[in-house]
């Protein structure tokens, strides 16, 4: 049984800035990650982020991992604990913890939730076929592993993630013909959309993997078109060659620790799914119990970051440290945070957490 001020559970971008906020205020943290590596997707990401220099601007997201991990081992406050897997929460506020093939139990006096998110998938018939994975999956045999994963494939979703995979399969040497997106729109920034057309991929929308057809593994897909309901057009199915198929159709939050402690939930869509009820420095309705990153709402890892920045701030503020500094240091993440949602790409998030805010008034319907 371990005692702390804070546990941290997920090592990714939310994560790993959560217990740097926490420690520099002076509360003791425990950082628990179950990957034997800390920085999440940042290890995948080979691309350079946007934003100001605080949001580490024209740096690629690997080496934003590198460098915060230098920081959280260098820092005494914080203990890492990698291959940690937080199996549940309990009445007594503890943390039970399998780590490293014993179980551990955390009692923290406060704990900021860090989980991330697990990719969405497609039904359809063959689904299953070896050569069907999702983009997070392409990206770890390709960015971690040095693993080639195809060398024709068709990558389904144009959102950032579906698009960014794309060239960096192209960077690869990996033939994609084509990008299907469902939305009659294209999610991803334009800066990327632009970068994969220019070397000939093209995205078509309106568009829905119909079946994928193979005899041991994935040798082709059927796609077509799709009205306004996302109903196949008849008429429209279309062929195509691949031996993989990348499906990059969004993200769920992580969050069951947050149902098991009992948090309010809601269901945004916008946000990803089921997603707590906090208030301005990311405190769910049970206290002392936080939020940061894509278990809070799926997002971009630099507004991850910056969450991660504040509940930490918020965690540490709670059990006493950093008080006179505390007002300003919010203030100073929360417009870090609102810069990153401006433009259109922070609508979608913006119109979400204002569903999620009027909630607040309305009473609960759970006991």
């Amino acid at each position: 049984m371990i005692e702390t001020d804070l546990l941290v559970v997920g090592g990714g971008p939310a994560g790993l800035q959560a217990a740097l906020s926490a420690a520099e205020q002076g509360a003791s943290v425990i950082l628990a990650e179950r990957d034997p590596h800390l920085g999440g997707q940042l290890i995948k990401q080979t691309h350079m982020f946007f934003g100001a220099e605080k949001q580490h601007a024209s740096v690629r997201g690997f080496r934003i991992a590198e460098s915060l991990t230098r920081a959280v081992v260098a820092e005494p406050l914080i203990r890492v604990l990698n291959n940690a897997t937080a199996l549940g929460y309990f009445e007594d506020r503890s943390v039970a913890l399998s780590h490293a093939g014993r179980l551990k139990v955390v009692v923290p006096k406060a704990i900021v939730l860090a989980t991330g998110a697990q990719e969405n998938t497609l039904v359809f018939p063959n689904s299953d076929l070896p050569g069907i994975c999702g983009a997070g999956a392409v990206q770890t045999l390709m960015n971690v592993h040095g693993v080639l994963p195809g060398y024709r494939v068709a990558m389904v979703g144009a959102g950032n993630i579906g698009v960014i995979v794309s060239y960096q399969l192209l960077q690869a040497g990996v033939e994609v013909p084509i990008i299907i997106e469902a939305q009659r729109e294209i999610g991803a920034y334009h800066v990327h959309a632009s970068r994969v057309r220019r070397m000939g991929v093209p995205i078509v929308t309106s568009h829905t993997v119909l079946e994928a057809q193979g005899w041991h593994s994935l040798e082709r897909i059927i796609y077509a078109e799709v009205d306004a309901d996302f109903n196949p057009v008849p008429g429209s199915e279309k062929e195509l060659a691949v031996d993989l198929l990348c499906i990059a159709v969004g993200l769920t939050p992580l969050n069951e620790i947050l149902f098991q402690a009992g948090c309010r939930m809601a269901y945004i869509p916008e946000l990803g799914g089921h997603v707590p009820l906090r208030n301005e420095r990311l405190e769910t309705t049970v206290k002392n119990i936080f939020v940061a990153g894509d278990a809070g709402a799926v997002e971009e890892a630099s507004s991850a970051m910056v969450e991660g920045s504040i509940a930490g701030l918020g965690a540490a503020y709670n059990l006493g440290y950093g008080k006179e500094s505390y007002c300003d240091k919010l203030a100073e993440a929360s417009d870090e945070l609102d810069d990153l949602r401006r433009g259109p790409t922070g609508k979608k998030i913006l119109f979400g957490l204002n569903k999620l805010e009027k909630l607040k008034e309305a009473p609960s319907c759970l006991p």
